[in-house]
């Protein structure tokens, strides 16, 4: 899973993904695209592998990036970049006073980021429909689907509405190479000061999700060493670090969830998006597994741990045998069988 930060300028967008990657300031690097892998946390990884014991253990990761601006549509800069083929975007927010600055309007600003997406795809759509236009007077026959899709495109950007509002058009195949910014759902984090923990009056637009950080205080947290900052987080009435919260959000917000393959040799978490066929889930670890599936086998989580051991759960009859159509849940166990 990759999400790509963005944000207007002193929104402290650089101070949040150092607080959610806990990575390094980057110094005389701080113009240069950044990206920061870390791993997704999750309990249910660690009781397992405390379970199992087993040589390895792999939790499932997600990448953030940070794009330098870039010059884009019609003379105007854009954030995209290296931001193009994220699956979300986080829209970080000022919502903290600057000496000097105006005052923070949060709503303003993600509507003015939003509209910036609408007029980059909008071109984007507008550039591939005429250059389709020239080809088809070449006596070149466009795709009739594409073509069909980037004037739905085009009337809903031209209207103010950005792609994400129609899922289906969205997720559409033939409009994955183009990238649409807009299509992408957005995570929106509203960069309080440290004293702030409430969300500003309103609501997102349609196919974003909201969530308060308090960007310098976290930052500063995340630099601390485990201990301190868990005495750090309680002082200030923070639950859990920011990374827990953005991570959750995210997942959330993409209908993603987490499947375990255990064993002695290794624990290791997955993930898909909800509902996905098991036989899909099995090709996600290796394409031969999905083409020689036979069964899956499965156990919830919940009903292992309560069982004690796969053992325990087989003589009560939760480990169940399941076919190709099977909708993964989060949290199954699984051991797919397969025929190469």
């Amino acid at each position: 899973m990759k999400l790509g930060l963005v944000g207007k300028p002193l929104s402290g967008k650089k101070t949040v993904f150092e607080a959610l990657t806990k990575s390094e300031s980057a110094g005389r690097h701080k113009n240069e695209n950044r990206i920061a892998a870390i791993r997704v946390p999750d309990d249910r990884v660690d009781t397992l592998t405390r379970m199992y014991k087993p040589k390895k253990t792999v939790y499932a990761q997600i990448e953030y990036s940070l794009g330098k601006q870039q010059e884009g549509a019609r003379g105007k800069t854009s954030p995209w970049g290296i931001l193009s083929d994220c699956d979300a975007l986080v829209h970080v927010v000022r919502n903290f006073p600057i000496p000097g600055e105006e005052p923070p309007a949060p709503y303003r600003d993600i509507l003015s980021l939003d509209e910036e997406m609408m007029l980059s795809d909008l071109v984007i759509a507008e550039t591939r429909l005429e250059r389709m236009e020239a080809d088809k007077k070449r006596g070149k026959k466009p795709d009739p689907t594409e073509a069909e899709l980037l004037a739905r495109v085009k009337e809903m950007l031209e209207n103010g509405i950005p792609i994400r509002n129609d899922m289906e058009l969205a997720a559409s195949p033939v409009l994955r190479g183009f990238s649409f910014a807009s299509a992408k759902p957005v995570l929106v984090l509203v960069n309080n000061g440290d004293e702030d923990t409430d969300l500003p009056d309103g609501s997102p637009p349609e196919g974003m999700e909201m969530m308060v950080i308090r960007g310098r205080l976290e930052h500063e947290i995340s630099r601390m060493p485990e201990e301190d900052a868990k005495e750090f987080l309680k002082e200030f009435g923070i639950e859990e670090p920011v990374t827990h919260r953005a991570i959750r959000k995210s997942y959330q917000l993409l209908g993603l969830i987490s499947f375990f393959t255990v064993g002695e040799d290794e624990v290791r978490a997955w993930t898909i998006k909800k509902g996905t066929p098991a036989v899909e889930a099995a090709g996600v670890i290796h394409s031969d597994m999905q083409k020689g599936f036979i069964r899956a086998e499965v156990v919830s989580y919940d009903d292992l741990i309560d069982a004690g051991s796969y053992a325990e759960a087989r003589k009560r009859g939760t480990v169940r045998l399941e076919g190709k159509t099977y909708p993964m849940k989060d949290g199954d166990i699984v051991s797919f069988r397969f025929n190469v």
